[in-house]
């Protein structure tokens, strides 16, 4: 029997069983009877329980995408599934998506020999925690919690409050996703001296050139600086994008990567200091989100473009770290947890996204 003879809840249950929205807009432009199906009063149903299967869990994606400044993070919102709702759905939920594919090779970047594909029940939990951390960087991270802050317990309650909405176990899926988002930020966004030092070495095993790192944590002066970036605007992306091309401080036609021999382009100048100042730039850049670390990654391979875009986001970011460990200890410690014990567990991957 032909498709478009099968009954209409059996081509419902086609549609139901899609894995991707891609897969659900491919399925309904085969025919008439597939597109009057998918044009029903079943349309919304139908994408929200495949935008469930490949971006899922919505529910914390909602909360993320719903936050505003007028309501505390930690308030669980209920919203009406929208096509509205599902194209940030889709934004998110692909960045989510990268950092599934992204969390492998930095989870087992050293004992490299456990690294392997994630099931789909660890892909499930490790989105998840990429949008819990996402809220948590978005209520506060911002310019509402300058440094002065931080530290004052009416402030830390607050923060405590959303983290008590998850288990411990929860909190260490999230603080295993935490760390992958720091070795990108140390190794990829903002590379250490000895890290430049030891891949340009390895790229260059024969050359004698001697880098010359700046041991200086100053940002220079801001006249090249490119505009700041809106994670949820495409189209200010593609401007930032064009105008890091054309007038990023190195010329990127000469410089193809921050390890690129060039005359005008100094390799050393590529590294973020070593040992002590290396850990507070990574500290200061851990409070940008997952989307924005993920976008540097991939857009912005020189130091002087990742500067640029750190200096438009105000004077709050410079010298004021972030806060998600110390509201983890916050947390644990009220819940008579052993801290130590918990971060040793994370980091021996007895717990987490992917045990």
């Amino acid at each position: 029997m032909m498709f478009e003879f099968l009954a209409t809840e059996l081509l419902t249950h086609i549609y139901l069983s899609c894995s991707s929205v891609n897969d659900v807009l491919a399925l309904s432009s085969t025919c008439h009877r597939f597109r009057d199906i998918y044009a029903s009063s079943r349309k919304l149903h139908i994408l929200e329980t495949v935008a469930e299967t490949q971006f899922g869990p919505l529910q914390d994606l909602t909360q993320l995408l719903t936050h505003n400044a007028s309501q505390p993070a930690h308030i669980i919102r209920s919203v009406p599934f929208s096509v509205a709702l599902l194209k940030q759905i889709v934004h998110a939920g692909r960045i989510a998506e990268k950092w599934c594919d992204t969390y492998p090779f930095k989870k087992w970047k050293y004992n490299f020999e456990l690294r392997r594909l994630l099931t789909s029940e660890e892909r499930y939990r490790l989105r998840r925690a990429i949008y819990r951390l996402w809220l948590y960087s978005r209520a506060f991270h911002n310019a509402e919690h300058p440094r002065e802050l931080r530290a004052t317990k009416l402030v830390v309650q607050k923060r405590a409050a959303l983290l008590h909405n998850w288990s411990t176990l929860e909190l260490a899926e999230i603080t295993d996703v935490h760390n992958v988002l720091r070795e990108v930020i140390r190794s990829n966004v903002c590379p250490s001296n000895s890290t430049i030092a030891r891949k340009f070495k390895k790229r260059y095993p024969d050359n004698e050139h001697h880098l010359l790192f700046n041991i200086h944590l100053n940002y220079p002066p801001p006249s090249q600086a490119p505009p700041a970036y809106n994670p949820f605007a495409t189209q200010h992306a593609n401007t930032l994008s064009s105008h890091f091309n054309s007038t990023s401080t190195y010329n990127s036609r000469h410089a193809a990567s921050k390890y690129s021999l060039h005359p005008n382009h100094e390799v050393g100048a590529e590294g973020w200091g070593d040992d002590i100042p290396h850990y507070y730039v990574v500290e200061d850049m851990l409070k940008l989100d997952p989307e924005q670390i993920m976008w540097l990654k991939e857009n912005a391979p020189l130091k002087g473009m990742v500067e640029g875009y750190v200096r438009q986001l105000g004077s709050w970011f410079e010298n004021n770290g972030e806060t998600w460990v110390q509201t983890l200890e916050w947390v644990l410690d009220e819940r008579c947890e052993d801290v130590n014990d918990f971060m040793i567990a994370v980091a021996d991957g007895e717990v987490g996204a992917a045990v």
